[in-house]
C-alpha cells in the first residue's frame, strides 16, 4: 500500500485510536495500523502509544507496542518514561531512560521533557542518588537552568528531604515563576512542615491561587483551623478547592454548624459545589441531625442529575440513618447501582442504631453472598454493635470468631468494646473481664468503663470496686470511675458509700462534665448542655 493511500486513512484511525478506552479497542486500532501500513509511520504509532500509555491497565500493552518499533523517536521514549513515572512501578522509567541514552540514532536524545519525567520518578521513589545523577546529566547536556527541569528538581530534592539543595536551586534560578515556589511549598505542606511552608509563603514575591490553596490545606491538614480560616478570609480569590479545604477542615474537626454556615457563604459567592462539598455537607448534617439541610443536599443532587454512588451514596445513607429516616436510607441504598464496601457498612450501621439487628445481619449475608465486597474492620464493628444492642449473644460470638478465623481481621479496641458490652448485658462479667485482660492493648479506659457499667446493671459491687480502682490507676482525675461506683451504691441504697465517694471527688477537685446534645428546631440547630441554657 502506498504512503499516500495510507495517509488517507489517518483521520478515521487516529480518531478511533485517541478515543479508545479499553485494551480491545487499542488492539483494533493497532491491527488497523498494521493492515494499512500506518504502523510504519512515526506520527500515528506515536498516538497509539500515547493512548495505550494513558490507560494504567494497558501500560504493559503500550510497552509491547514500543518494542515492535524499529526506530522509536524521543517523543515515544518520553511517553513511556512519563507513563512509568506516574505508575505504581516508577522504577521502570529508569530502564526506558537508559534505553534512550543508549539509542544509537543521532536524532534521538534526551530533551527537557525526558529529564522532567525521569526526575518525577526520582521524586516518587525518594531516590536522591538517581536524582543527583540525573541533575548532573542535565547540567552536562546544557539544560541545567531549564525552567521545567529546575522546577522538577526543586520538587525532587524537597521530596528527598534535601531542603537546602531545593532552596539553593530556587535562589540560583535566573528565571523563576510561581510554579518554582509552589514546587517547594507543596512538599512542605505534604510533609506537614506548616511553619516552613508559612515562611516560604511569606517570602514568595508572587502567589497564585494554587499557592493560597497549598497554604490553606497545610493548616487544615495539621488541624490548625483558626490559622486556616485566617488564610481563607484574606485570599484574594477562591475556587471550589478553597471552599472544600475549609469545609473539610471544619467537618473533620467536628464543627458541623460552621460547615453549614460556610456553605451558605459559598452559595452567596456563587461557587458551584462538587461531590466533595456535598459529601462534607451530608456528614455535617448527619453530625448534628440537621435533616432539612441533608434533604436540601439530596434535592440538589437530583436537580443537577448527579449520579449517586460511592462516597456520595454512603454519605446519604449515613445522613438519613443518623437523622432518624431509616426508610429513606434504605431507599437510597436500594437505588444505588454502584455500591462499595463503605455504602454497605453505612447501611448496616444505620440498621444497627435503629434496632434492626436481624435486618443488619441479613444485609451482611447478602453482601458476602455477592462476592464483590470484602468486609472490613468497620463492617464487623457495625455487626457486633448490632448484636450488642439487640442482645444477640450467640450471633455476636460467632461473628467475632469468624472475623478472625475466616477474614483474618485482627480485633481492634472497638471490636473488643462491642464484645465486652454484649457479654456484660448477659451478666457474663467474668468472661468479659477475661476478654479485656487478653487484649493486646491494656491501657483502655473506655473498655473498663463499659465493663464497670455492666457491673452496675448486675449489682456486682466487688468486681465494680476492682474495675473502678483500675480506672483510677489509669487516670486519677477521670470522673467516670467515681461516678459509676457511686451510681452502683446508690442503686442499692448504700447512701453512706455514695457520700464517701462524693467527698473524695470534692477533695480531689474532680467534677463530672455536663452532658450535652444538639437538635434541629425549626431549621435552626441548637445545642443543649445539662444544667445550662440553650445555645444556637
Amino acid at each position: 500500500m502506498s504512503a499516500t493511500l495510507a495517509c488517507s486513512t489517518w483521520p478515521s484511525i487516529l480518531s478511533f485510536t485517541e478515543t479508545a478506552n479499553s485494551i480491545s479497542e487499542l488492539q483494533q486500532a493497532h491491527g488497523n495500523m498494521l493492515k494499512t501500513g500506518l504502523f510504519q509511520q512515526p506520527f500515528p504509532v506515536s498516538r497509539l502509544i500515547t493512548s495505550a500509555a494513558a490507560n494504567s491497565d494497558a501500560l504493559s500493552y503500550a510497552h509491547s507496542i514500543f518494542t515492535q518499533i524499529h526506530h522509536p523517536n524521543t517523543y515515544m521514549y518520553n511517553t513511556m518514561i512519563r507513563a512509568y513515572a506516574n505508575s505504581f512501578n516508577p522504577h521502570l522509567s529508569f530502564t526506558m531512560f537508559l534505553e534512550l541514552l543508549l539509542d544509537d540514532n543521532d536524532d534521538v536524545f534526551p530533551d527537557n521533557y525526558s529529564f522532567t519525567f525521569i526526575l518525577k520518578a526520582c521524586a516518587s521513589l525518594s531516590s536522591i542518588t538517581q536524582g543527583q545523577q540525573i541533575h548532573a546529566l542535565a547540567v552536562k547536556n546544557g539544560l541545567g537552568f531549564d525552567l521545567y527541569i529546575c522546577n522538577t528538581l526543586i520538587h525532587t530534592y524537597a521530596k528527598c528531604s534535601r531542603f537546602e539543595a531545593a532552596k539553593s536551586i530556587l535562589n540560583r534560578m535566573p528565571n523563576k515563576d510561581v510554579v518554582s515556589w509552589n514546587s517547594l511549598l507543596s512538599v512542605f505542606v505534604e510533609m506537614g512542615f506548616v511553619e516552613l511552608a508559612r515562611d516560604l509563603f511569606d517570602e514568595m514575591p508572587f502567589k497564585s491561587l494554587e499557592s493560597w490553596n497549598f497554604m490553606l490545606s497545610g493548616y487544615v491538614n495539621c488541624g490548625q483551623l483558626d490559622e486556616a480560616r485566617k488564610v481563607f478570609d484574606i485570599m484574594p480569590e477562591r475556587d471550589v478547592v478553597s471552599w472544600n479545604a475549609m469545609i473539610t477542615g471544619y467537618t473533620k474537626g467536628g464543627k458541623h454548624s460552621e460547615v453549614l454556615v460556610l456553605f451558605e457563604d459559598m452559595q452567596r459567592a456563587e461557587v458551584k459545589p462538587d461531590n466533595c462539598t456535598l459529601v462534607n455537607l451530608l456528614s455535617a448534617s448527619a453530625g448534628i441531625g440537621a435533616l432539612s439541610q441533608g434533604q436540601w443536599v439530596h434535592n440538589y443532587i437530583h436537580r443537577n442529575g448527579i449520579e449517586v454512588n460511592g462516597f456520595l451514596a454512603t454519605a446519604l445513607v449515613d445522613m438519613y440513618s443518623k437523622c432518624g429516616c431509616i426508610e429513606k436510607a434504605l431507599e437510597v441504598f436500594d437505588n444505588t447501582s454502584k455500591k462499595d464496601v463503605s455504602t454497605w457498612n453505612a447501611m448496616i450501621t444505620g440498621l444497627s442504631i435503629h434496632g434492626f439487628a436481624k435486618h443488619a445481619l441479613q444485609l451482611f449475608s447478602d453482601m458476602v453472598s455477592l462476592g464483590s465486597f470484602e468486609p472490613n474492620e468497620v463492617t464487623f464493628v457495625s455487626l457486633l454493635s448490632a448484636c450488642s444492642r439487640a442482645g444477640l449473644l450467640i450471633e455476636g460470638c460467632e461473628i467475632f470468631k469468624s472475623m478472625v478465623s475466616v477474614y483474618g481481621i485482627k480485633p481492634s479496641i472497638e471490636h473488643y468494646g462491642c464484645m465486652v458490652d454484649l457479654l456484660g448485658r448477659f451478666g457474663l462479667l467474668e468472661e468479659a473481664k477475661e476478654l479485656v485482660e487478653k487484649m493486646p492493648v491494656k491501657e483502655t479506659p473506655l473498655i473498663w468503663e463499659s465493663l464497670l457499667s455492666s457491673c452496675r446493671n448486675h449489682g456486682n459491687i466487688e468486681l465494680a470496686r476492682k474495675i473502678a480502682g483500675r480506672l483510677l490507676d489509669l487516670d486519677p482525675q477521670d470522673s467516670s470511675g467515681y461516678v459509676q461506683l457511686s451510681n452502683i451504691h446508690a442503686s442499692m441504697g448504700r447512701w453512706s458509700d455514695v457520700l464517701e465517694i462524693r467527698r473524695k471527688m470534692r477533695a480531689k477537685q474532680i467534677s463530672k462534665d455536663p452532658g450535652g446534645s444538639m437538635i434541629e428546631i425549626d431549621g435552626i440547630v441548637r445545642e443543649f448542655l445539662a444544667g445550662e441554657g440553650i445555645f444556637s
